[in-house]
């Protein structure tokens, strides 16, 4: 495997920035790639110093992009950066022209952990004609459902990233409402694949987004079983979502 540190300019955040990404050898003209994104105390180097992500996407002739979005929750947020334009429009492009990555629907997924599960989620339900696949592992899926009797310090960083939160629900930054929205939709649909430990905080959340799934009839692999918000859970099951990964034979 390549492991290369990328630190680069980006025109969505008028500053430097960087990704991790992990390249298998030998070399290829593509690869399919996996978009691995971070939680919110994380950045673009922890999935790589916090498991074997190396070794586990080098079984697989696997790229892995891991880019750096800060406590964003991959928006564009209210009061600071352009996130969401950054991830879903300029680092892809940027991605594909510094590196030999697929174009391809069926060669591309994301996943991510906590803030990147509902980043991984977003991504796949705003842009499903993109992605084959999505996993989001302990992922905040139901933010707006979460915003009730949050502490005043939560909410004043929620604010500063959505705004009115009254206008969370049903708008484009909702994954409960952009699930429904795919649902309705005639074009492709991504599978997704969903995971969260019993004792994590976050397990409402993802019960409320798994029940809403499988009532909408959308592909959904879920998981769930013993685990808290930590490190030891999420590098078993990134190895349980590289598996699910529809690679084929590449």
């Amino acid at each position: 495997m390549a492991l290369i540190q990328c630190d680069f300019y980006s025109e969505a955040l008028q500053l430097s920035t960087s990704m991790t990404v992990i390249l298998p050898q030998p070399a290829r003209s593509r690869y399919r790639v996996l978009y691995l994104l971070h939680g919110l105390s994380d950045d673009h180097t922890t999935w790589l110093r916090r498991t074997s992500i190396e070794r586990y996407a080098d079984r697989l002739g696997l790229a892995v992009v891991m880019p750096a979005v800060h406590r964003s929750f991959y928006s564009d947020m209210a009061r600071g950066n352009r996130y969401w334009t950054f991830i879903s429009r300029e680092l892809p492009a940027l991605a594909r022209g510094f590196f030999p990555l697929s174009h391809k629907r069926e060669d591309t997924f994301v996943a991510g952990l906590s803030m990147g599960g509902y980043g991984a989620f977003k991504l796949a339900l705003s842009f499903p004609q993109r992605f084959a696949a999505a996993a989001s592992l302990s992922g905040a899926l139901d933010q707006a459902g979460a915003m009730q009797g949050v502490e005043p310090a939560w909410r004043i960083e929620m604010e500063n990233i959505y705004g009115d939160l009254g206008k969370l629900a049903g708008g484009p930054n909702d994954v409960m409402h952009l699930a429904r929205k795919l649902a309705k939709s005639a074009g492709p649909q991504p599978r997704f694949y969903q995971c969260c430990g019993t004792e994590d905080f976050l397990y409402d959340q993802n019960v409320r987004f798994r029940d809403q799934a499988r009532a909408l009839g959308l592909d959904l692999t879920y998981e769930e079983g013993p685990g808290e918000h930590e490190w030891g859970y999420w590098d078993r099951m990134i190895q349980r979502v590289l598996a699910w990964l529809p690679l084929g034979t590449g």
